[in-house]
């Protein structure tokens, strides 16, 4: 009986709701307006949407789960267009209100509030602008009637671009107030990126622990990585009093630091998309790198000696100290290699990045690291075997000052980015020169050992050669690099297009990429008929060049964009390429 009197009364509101608009009484309760998560989408991708939904004052209209059977629920609906499909919805939370005709409370939505949706569009969908018309079906009510069951539409420009051409975020402030996930691939990326997201995607996670594994076992091939090898024989080796499970331990230790290291840029990268490296971007970190570093050589000297507690030693046997020298070694070891160590590493931070899974950058990177770690544990022990050499002594103080001056060399290295350009060319050859010097006429230690003498003075003469070589001014020929302006791609005329060079002065691969790559006479004369531009990402925390960062989608450095007479990209290269690959590729460019 109570569900036939609420029919009656539900056909009397509409009756009386179609004689009110009859009347002239049926005003525009809801309006509404459409935005998208991005300026252009790529065919094969999802896109987000937002619907804003204003009500006018004292009305309101059922959610999409009214909880009356006689109410009309609110429904958004994209009209059919061929590629274009609406996958997924997220209405927001309702308010619930008491009326006089219901004794349920009804589920209404009121004021200004947003509906989000996801749109996928085919891979066949082909380059061009499209309008997608939202419909949103509604029955408007206040206190006293309701009106009929409508609809009311918006129309969405929507720009299908080539996958080659760059992709950005817009409307975020209206998305954060939207909980609604996409398809984590929405934006433009690298060959590598794509190949390394594919295959995590398909393998199981125990798999892809493994690739991920193998990826940093192989990431010791890269010329980041070459700088530790002398340091990490210096530093074992040079304390490497103690039994092989002693060493074993302290080679672990050391791998643990690194992991800590890649761990915690997983950790940010997977919550906010971060770029790889970007921790030497900031002058404080860079200053504690560089304390570091100049403690750890101040061991080396005998300033010190790391030791753990008198309470930790008597608990372990009498094991002697190293440890903690170990383990903040491969803290250091892990930022140094951060930055640049390949398009692997970039791919796999983009993929953790979009996943936006703190356990899963976490587990990604440890893993990472462990296989980046894995053959400096056993340099940690073999380089320990020094100590069985024949008269082991005063010699072995010598070794220590010698890799204390390389890791002070390491201090310096780190600091340029903060010194004036002016100068800084000139503060690694005056200390190598310094360091060698003292090494030479100076240090007093193994002076009775004549083949370790023959050897420090053959080291010596070879550091000042190169030091004093590097002193001297020299014609270095290069690409005719232009610093970086958007108004230097207004025009492309009588150019085959454009190259952009990403690079920061820390960055060991983009060293190369200038001393091997750009200063090759066949590159060179072929970038003549490019727009060259060096785009300087060494301080991203810079708005104008985290803002260049965003505009590209730069995961890492080096970065080396290739764009055609239309300013589209048409390649992406990221980590060193040799002078004969680039030359093909630019060569390429129709």
């Amino acid at each position: 009986m109570r569900k036939k009197i609420l029919n009656i009364i539900a056909i009397l509101t509409v009756v009386s709701s179609n004689l009110f608009s009859q009347f002239g009484g049926n005003p525009d309760i809801v309006e509404i307006k459409s935005y998208s998560s991005f300026d252009k989408i790529y065919p094969g991708s999802e896109f987000k949407v937002a619907i804003k939904l204003n009500i006018a004052e004292t009305w309101h209209i059922n959610s999409d789960k009214p909880k009356e059977d006689f109410l009309v629920p609110t429904e958004l609906n994209l009209n059919e267009l061929s590629g274009f499909q609406l996958v997924k919805k997220a209405y927001p939370e309702a308010k619930e209100y008491k009326f006089s005709f219901s004794d349920t409370p009804l589920s209404v939505w009121e004021g200004e509030f947003y509906i989000g949706a996801i749109i996928k569009v085919d891979e066949n969908v082909q380059p061009g602008n499209y309008n997608l018309v939202f419909n949103l079906d509604y029955q408007a009510c206040n206190n006293q009637s309701c009106l009929a069951p409508t609809s009311v539409s918006d129309t969405l420009l929507i720009e299908v671009a080539d996958k080659s051409t760059p992709v950005n975020q817009i409307n975020q402030e209206i998305f954060e107030k939207i909980n609604i996930a996409e398809s984590p691939i929405t934006v433009q990326k690298s060959d590598e990126e794509n190949s390394i997201s594919s295959t995590l995607e398909k393998s199981g996670l125990l798999v892809g622990l493994f690739f991920v594994f193998i990826g940093g076992l192989a990431l010791n091939l890269t010329p980041c990585v070459y700088p530790l090898i002398p340091i990490t024989i210096g530093y074992f080796g040079g304390q490497s009093e103690g039994r092989t499970s002693r060493l074993t331990l302290m080679g672990l230790l050391f791998m643990l630091g690194m992991a800590v290291t890649y761990s915690i840029v997983g950790v940010v990268t997977s919550l906010t998309g971060a770029v790889f490296g970007a921790l030497l971007q900031n002058t404080i970190v860079i200053l504690i790198i560089v304390a570091i570093f100049i403690v750890l050589s101040l061991s080396m000297f005998g300033v010190y000696e790391f030791k753990v507690p008198d309470s930790w030693v008597a608990k372990a046997g009498g094991a002697r100290g190293g440890y903690y020298g170990a383990f903040f070694m491969g803290l250091t070891m892990g930022i140094v290699a951060a930055p640049c160590i390949g398009p692997f590493v970039l791919g796999l931070v983009t993929y953790v990045a979009a996943k936006g899974d703190p356990l899963f950058g976490f587990l990604m990177f440890f893993v990472l690291a462990l296989g980046l770690g894995l053959p400096y544990l056993f340099l940690a022990i073999f380089s320990g075997k020094i100590k069985n050499l024949p008269r082991a002594g005063m010699w072995m103080d010598a070794v220590k000052h010698i890799f204390g001056f390389i890791l002070l060399g390491m201090a310096l290295y780190f600091l340029l980015p903060l010194l004036p350009k002016e100068i800084s060319g000139y503060i690694l050859p005056a200390f190598g020169i310094i360091a060698a010097t003292y090494i030479l006429f100076f240090d007093k230690a193994a002076r009775g050992v004549k083949g370790f003498t023959i050897f420090k003075t053959v080291f010596s003469i070879l550091v000042i050669a190169i030091s004093v070589w590097a002193l001297i001014p020299s014609e270095k020929q290069s690409i005719d690099w232009q610093k970086y302006s958007d108004s230097a791609l207004t025009s492309f005329e009588g150019k085959k297009g454009a190259i952009i060079d990403f690079y920061a002065d820390w960055c060991i691969p983009c060293k190369e990429l200038d001393a091997l790559t750009f200063s090759d006479a066949n590159v060179i004369e072929e970038s003549k008929k490019f727009i060259t531009l060096k785009a300087d990402m060494t301080k991203s925390l810079a708005p104008e060049v985290s803002a260049l960062r965003d505009k590209y989608k730069i995961v890492g450095v080096p970065t080396v964009l290739i764009l055609n007479s239309k300013g589209e990209e048409i390649k992406r290269i990221t980590g060193f390429i040799n002078a004969e690959e680039f030359l093909g590729i630019i060569r390429g460019v129709q």
